[in-house]
């Protein structure tokens, strides 16, 4: 057993319960960065035999990205929106945390019937990447702030970047750095809508978008 990977792992599923529980938007946006910084070590105690250029490479730019570009451009966002905390989501936080243990519970069932054939690495990798992405698609379809829903999508993102690292290490360093782009391109972009949803509308609740009219 690696008790360093397994903690790790421990230390992902307890920020996806923090994600869920928490009303305030700026300890979010840290979560998320401490979880991408965490998903980013993962390859290094994974019971890998070499610590490859290719693995140290991608796990920088992964967590130069997830771990301060990001959060640096949601928090701007978030100044220029004035917006502190997520007030009224469509599921309240207590709920959210029941179904983030049935997630949770849900996630391991499924992780016991994916094994993972020649990787020998901790049995709870899997799980936990799969109940980051339900955390990750849970705040999309939650919550009504639009900064909420980028972090569900980061969370998402992070579930896959998990399970892609460790398990695809023959993967060719083009494609993972294609991915990071693709996220870093995503999240560039919904910085740039919240803003101008912000400075047009003076909020950031979807919801509102739902009274517009001609």
């Amino acid at each position: 057993m690696n008790i360093w990977l397994d903690t790790l792992i421990v230390l992902v599923v307890l920020s996806n319960l923090k994600l869920l529980g928490s009303s305030r938007l700026v300890p979010c946006i840290r979560i998320v960065a401490v979880q991408g910084v965490v998903m980013g070590l993962l390859p290094f105690f994974a019971g890998q035999e070499t610590i490859t250029l290719r693995m140290v490479i991608v796990a920088a730019v992964s967590i130069g990205l997830k771990g301060f570009a990001f959060p640096w451009l949601l928090l701007r966002a978030l100044r220029g929106a004035d917006m502190r905390r997520e007030v009224e989501p469509f599921v309240g936080y207590g709920m959210s945390l029941l179904v983030g243990v049935i997630a949770l519970a849900a996630a391991m069932w499924m992780g016991k019937r994916l094994p993972l054939p020649g990787v020998h690495v901790s049995s709870l990798l899997v799980p936990a990447a799969l109940f980051t992405m339900m955390v990750g698609l849970f705040l999309i379809v939650s919550r009504k702030k639009a900064l909420t829903q980028v972090l569900g999508y980061l969370a998402i993102e992070n579930g896959i970047y998990a399970i892609g690292m460790v398990l695809a290490q023959e993967q060719p360093l083009l494609i993972e750095m294609g991915i990071l782009l693709d996220a870093f391109v995503a999240v560039f972009v919904m910085g740039i809508t919240l803003f101008r949803i912000s400075r047009e509308f003076d909020n950031i609740d979807t919801e509102q978008m739902a009274t517009l009219k001609d």
